[in-house]
């Protein structure tokens, strides 16, 4: 998914922050958002990841292997 949607840095900080791996807060919705889908199951995920595309991508990013790096290339501007 995160090779045909960009992310934004915005987005890629957000999500760091909600893995306590940089980036910066988000505003009360998103980040209720981003702990739903720490719970989530792959099911509810994917509906998640449907509606809001860019964060599934990220998040999907997150869980690859230099996903870290990445994001936080991206939340800096440099990708």
């Amino acid at each position: 998914m995160s090779a045909r949607i960009a992310i934004s840095s915005q987005v890629a900080s957000h999500v760091l922050w909600s893995e306590n791996q940089g980036g910066y807060p988000a505003g009360s919705f998103t980040t209720k958002l981003l702990a739903a889908w720490s719970s989530a199951d792959y099911v509810n995920a994917a509906r998640l990841s449907a509606g809001w595309p860019e964060y599934g991508a990220a998040l999907d990013l997150l869980g690859q292997p230099g996903g870290v790096e990445q994001l936080r290339k991206i939340a800096g501007g440099a990708a």
